[in-house]
């Protein structure tokens, strides 16, 4: 079995995020193989911590965190950026978003240590959506980064960093401010993201569109969306209010959220 650290490719491989309780079925599974050495089950650990947390089950995925800490005697950066980013995202599951910052923050500088691009992403994603105040200066950082990566896999994080940021303007009164991050964000998945990502970016641009006012836009992009997938909550929540006044600029609704 494989040694070192573990792959993004494993990783996706076990991940199912509309099936938290089966992904940590195969996180368990794999931490529990005696085929892979310390350090890519400790890893690995970290991810059945996540699926806890999405579960609900918190103080299990506390539990999972606190036991690789103290069987790992010299963790590397790798894995202490592994660790604090999952107890980051913990905490804020658990509505202690400032106690969780630091942990993000942590996440972060040891990523980048490590020269672990893809987890230095992930920090920095979640610190501009956690970091109230610096939520563009985080996704700024993030961008940065990702514009010296090379890896298609790590470049769908333009996708995450893009929507969230446009999001965060968007819901800041700032709308105009918004449309070319959403725009960004789907050219991004229509370049390296999935199929996924591309339907909910085209969501986003027209929900964006709705809230300038271009509701005619706003309208042919969530028809087209609701040909696809006639039976999409989402979409048929915006055709409705924007058929029901002409003027739904300023009528709040729901957003689907995208997974990086």
């Amino acid at each position: 079995m494989g040694t070192g650290p573990v792959s993004q490719a494993l990783l996706d491989s076990l991940w199912d995020f509309t099936d938290a309780a089966a992904s940590a079925g195969r996180f368990q599974q794999a931490a529990d193989d005696a085929g892979r050495d310390d350090e890519a089950r400790a890893e690995l650990a970290t991810q059945l911590a996540r699926a806890f947390g999405l579960l609900g089950r918190f103080d299990d995925g506390l539990a999972a965190l606190a036991a690789v800490q103290e069987s790992t005697e010299e963790p590397t950066d790798r894995l202490q950026a592994r660790v604090a980013l999952e107890h980051g995202r913990l905490l804020r599951s658990m509505d202690r978003t400032d106690e969780a910052v630091p942990f993000f923050t942590l996440a972060a500088r040891k990523a980048a240590s490590a020269g672990a691009q893809f987890l230095a992403l992930d920090a920095l994603h979640m610190l501009a959506i956690a970091d109230a105040g610096h939520e563009e200066e985080w996704a700024a950082e993030g961008l940065a980064l990702l514009d010296t990566a090379t890896d298609a896999r790590t470049r769908r994080w333009g996708v995450a960093l893009h929507n969230n940021l446009g999001w965060f303007l968007h819901d800041s009164g700032r709308p105009e401010d918004a449309l070319p991050e959403f725009e960004a964000a789907l050219r991004a998945a229509e370049t390296v993201g999935t199929h996924e990502q591309r339907h909910l970016g085209r969501w986003a641009v027209a929900r964006c569109l709705r809230t300038l006012g271009r509701t005619d836009e706003a309208r042919t992009l969530q028809q087209q969306l609701a040909a696809e997938r006639p039976d999409d909550d989402f979409v048929r929540a915006e055709l409705a209010l924007l058929d029901q006044t002409a003027d739904a600029t300023g009528v709040s609704g729901a957003e689907p959220t995208i997974v990086p």
